[in-house]
């Protein structure tokens, strides 16, 4: 129901109460209809089931099926192997998972605890949870609205809606009908669930609770909106089924091709015994192919960027959004506290004494008006600033008392000097507040309020030290500045005087024929560093784009101050928003810089429109009405003095709520997905190498150059360590001079792929060539020598691998000292596996002695540096091109 656009006695008959308050019978059988005010949870999945989700994968199945097969061949230690590294990354998994979603119970800590309601025409102070539609409720500064309700009565009310509507003000209410459909900023008649009563006080009717409030409808947009995969997980799952089905097929081939030629060559009396060792032969194969700790190494490159993130104000709640802020294109983000310091602030000022520069820092050359300009901002004012600093009142009234002191001048001793000895409060209605003080001998009432109003009742104007009559012209005058102040989005305050007799009494028709001082501006300003950051942005490639709960002519010159909004750039409310289709928004949607007035509605619908178009997405945030978004997004971003429904809502939470901490981890991002591919490129290259020894050997009828340990050896242990220090690389140096990366890019593009074939042939070519010259002397000693070069390879294999443009040298031998560590530990790793009582376990026998070890690490270290020399080659033809 759309009770804003009824009438107080309307609603009271819609609802069927009545201003006395429903009966403790009546309220008892709408508690049992309605439920509780509360939100509910969506049950999550058990454990058991979470662990069983992290099976489905292909590889996974693969891996499972060569360890099932390996127990039952008596190969203990390999199976136990694999189970082990399977059992490992479900339960990262798992964890990851339970820890990720805590949006509904930030929402529910955010309901009143009790609420002061009419039962039977008594005031009584019930439980939250236990408000029903129809009670009558009433509110007064420092309560918080226990649920959503229309207002019945109303003295100055004002509520804080900032976590709902995004502005940066509280909202000023009243009674009075609204006839136009309006968003939930504008409906000022309403009081909103989980928002804070700033000042006045009011009665009101509930009209929604629980899932039915404002509230409640975020959550539900919480329910309904995807938690997104990041492009690394969509490629690395959609890989993982390609991969997993190539590698079924090719062991199946493998053993087909194995046990034909057995069966077929008649040479054995054991024909069982023949067709388990094809069998092994091809789950070998899957050994080699499948990187068994990717999944893993991933993980622990993704939390290798998460520490240097913290370092630089970003924390990453979840690990994949670190990979995601790298690819990311847009950045959807709040104005208020996210752009901007969320602070009303004094930014400009007027008197008619002709000064057009502000007022000095040094109040003795201020001017008579200055003065008297100063005084009326801090007497006609009722916050305070305590002694630790903290801002207590109206954000607008503070921010005179911050003016005043950022002009040296202490309010406290103004106050001190002219104590307060009557006053009229502030009225929505007549917009106007007034104080009585005794100044200079004279008793007068100092009055602040709108320029419209104000204006419009006075008589004179201050000029220096005389009182002259307010002509027409002097009111042209003004009107031009408040103008100019309007255009800039500038919240405008007038302020006059009126002398008054000695122990009159004054009311509000006493605010008549005054003396007009002056005018104040103010803005939430622009973070000093946000306007670099845009900058920065722009330049990577990525697309700033407004979305704010507030007015549309304030979010316009923010966003052309801060160079968000470029010639050409256009911004909607929105209610304009809702007007278009989902075709006309596509077609506009590259040219929308600022989108104004928003729903939670709005904001979900502009990142899907972003996403849909390929884009991927962030969303930046700090109240509960971001929260729906934050999720929906690609990768939200929660500022960290924000709510903790929006924290728990993103992915990342920024400690310093800048935005050019943003940047700064979207640099982060792209140098952690660049060393992630790395990584990849690296683990490949050597199971290609692996593989292609293999089939080499399985066509021209060689003995099998590995053993599965010995493969699970390299791909577990050995590898392992190389990997993740690939993960500790600095950036390269164009990391943020390229565009965003295009999400339709696999894993292997921009060159990985290429690089991966060109050192899997190298790595394969050196092997063979090893275990050719082993087969001279003995099988035994063919494994031995393939083994020793397939592990020195892949592991010197780690220089190559860190960087795709330059060489080993050209990026700092030694600027990657976990590079260097885990080379050694390797070599540590290897030099194990040749100890007696070791070495029957991989196979190495006795007669594998140095010259034969020479001549394989020869053969490894040959392939790497053939490997830098096509890098070389490789890098300096497409620079060529590029300058063609």
């Amino acid at each position: 129901m759309e009770f804003y656009r009824k009438s107080g006695e309307e609603t009271l008959k819609e609802l069927k109460s009545r201003p006395e308050g429903l009966d403790s019978g009546e309220a008892g059988r709408r508690l049992e209809e309605h439920g509780y005010n509360e939100l509910k949870e969506r049950e999550k999945d058990p454990v058991w089931k979470l662990i069983l989700e992290s099976f489905k994968d292909p590889m996974v199945i693969v891996l499972l099926a060569a360890a099932i097969v390996q127990l039952a061949l008596g190969e203990i230690i390999e199976s136990i192997i694999i189970f082990a590294v399977l059992v490992m990354n479900s339960i990262i998994g798992v964890v990851q998972t339970k820890k990720a979603e805590n949006s509904l119970d930030a929402l529910k800590q955010m309901s009143a605890p009790s609420a002061k309601v009419k039962r039977g025409g008594r005031v009584e102070t019930i439980e939250a949870r236990e408000v029903v539609p129809g009670d009558i409720v009433l509110l007064e500064a420092g309560d918080y609205v226990p649920a959503d309700g229309r207002l019945l009565e109303s003295s100055s009310l004002k509520t804080d809606e900032g976590m709902l509507t995004g502005e940066s003000e509280p909202a000023e209410k009243h009674v009075d009908t609204i006839d136009e459909e309006s968003g939930v900023g504008d409906r000022r008649n309403m009081a909103f669930s989980g928002a804070l009563v700033v000042y006045g006080r009011a009665t009101m009717v509930i009209t929604g609770t629980g899932v039915n409030s404002e509230i409640g409808k975020i959550a539900g947009l919480l329910e309904s909106a995807e938690a997104k995969q990041t492009p690394l997980q969509r490629k690395l799952e959609s890989f993982s089924k390609k991969l997993g089905v190539f590698i079924l097929i090719l062991c199946i081939v493998i053993f087909g091709v194995e046990a034909g030629r057995e069966w077929l060559s008649g040479d054995t009396n054991d024909m069982t015994g023949a067709i388990l060792n094809s069998f092994m032969f091809a789950v070998a194969v899957a050994v080699a192919a499948i990187p068994e700790a990717l999944s893993s190494i991933v993980t622990i490159v993704l939390a290798v960027g998460t520490n240097k993130m913290a370092k630089r104000h970003a924390i990453i709640r979840r690990l994949p959004a670190v990979e995601t802020l790298g690819s990311t294109s847009v950045i959807c983000t709040d104005k208020t506290g996210t752009l901007t310091q969320n602070k009303m602030t004094v930014v400009d000022d007027y008197v008619p004494e002709g000064r057009e520069e502000q007022i000095p820092d040094d109040p003795g050359q201020w001017t008579d008006s200055e003065q008297w300009l100063m005084r009326i901002a801090v007497l006609c004012n009722d916050s305070r600033i305590n002694e630790d600093g903290q801002e207590i009142g109206d954000p607008t009234e503070t921010a005179l008392l911050a003016y005043s002191s950022k002009k040296n001048r202490n309010h406290e001793e103004v106050r001190g000097e002219f104590g307060r000895e009557g006053e009229i409060p502030f009225d929505s209605d007549r917009k106007l507040m007034s104080t009585i003080h005794t100044i200079d001998g004279r008793r007068l009432l100092l009055v602040k309020g709108g320029p419209d109003v104000l204006l419009d009742r006075c008589a004179q104007i201050r000029i220096g030290e005389r009182e002259e009559k307010f002509t027409d012209e002097w009111l042209r005058k003004i009107q031009a500045k408040n103008e100019d102040f309007s255009d800039r989005a500038l919240r405008v305050l007038a302020f006059g005087y009126k002398e008054i007799a000695d122990g009159v009494t004054v009311d509000e028709s006493d605010e008549n024929d005054l003396v007009f001082v002056g005018l104040t501006a103010m803005i939430d300003p622009p973070r000093d560093a946000v306007y670099g950051a845009i900058k920065e942005a722009i330049s990577a490639g990525i697309r700033p784009v407004m979305i704010t709960g507030d007015h549309k002519t304030t979010a316009q010159a923010i966003g052309r101050d801060i160079g968000l909004m470029t010639e050409g750039d256009e911004a909607l409310t929105g209610r304009e928003l809702d007007a278009l289709s989902d075709s006309e928004l596509d077609n506009r949607l590259e040219h929308i810089a600022v989108y104004a007035r928003v729903s939670p509605e709005n904001k979900i619908r502009i990142v899907r429109a972003w996403q849909k178009k390929g884009r991927i997405t962030a969303m930046t945030g700090d109240g509960v009405n971001d929260a729906p978004a934050l999720k929906q997004a690609d990768i939200g971003v929660a500022m960290g003095s924000g709510t903790d429904v929006a924290k728990n809502s993103a992915a990342m939470v920024l400690t310093d709520d800048n935005f050019v901490s943003i940047v700064s981890a979207v640099e982060v991002g792209r140098t952690v997905f660049d060393n992630i591919k790395k990584s990849i490129a690296y683990l490949f290259s050597g199971n290609l190498g692996a593989i292609i020894a293999i089939l080499f050997a399985l066509v021209f009828d060689w003995i099998n150059p590995f053993t599965a340990l010995q493969l699970l050896f390299i791909n577990l242990l050995n590898d392992s360590l190389p990997a993740i220090a690939l993960g500790m690389e600095k950036a390269e140096p164009d990391v943020m001079q390229r565009k965003p990366r295009d999400i339709k890019e696999g894993i292997f593009a921009g060159g990985t792929l290429q690089t991966v074939i060109i050192r899997g042939v190298l790595i394969g070519i050196a092997v063979i060539v090893s275990q050719y010259i082993g087969l001279q002397q003995s099988p035994e000693l063919s494994v031995a020598m393939a083994f020793t070069t397939l592990i020195l390879a892949r592991t010197l294999q780690t220089f190559a691998a860190r960087s795709q443009t330059q060489t080993a040298f050209g990026a700092g031998f030694f600027s990657n000292k976990y590079v260097l560590g885990a080379v050694l530990f390797c070599f540590a790793l290897y030099a194990v596996t040749l100890l007696p009582g070791v070495r029957d376990i991989f196979s190495i026998p006795a007669e594998f002695g140095v010259n034969d070890w020479l001549i394989a690490s020869a053969l490894a270290l040959g392939a790497v540096i053939l490997m830098e020399i096509i890098k070389v080659v490789r890098v300096r033809i497409e620079r060529s091109r590029n300058r063609a």
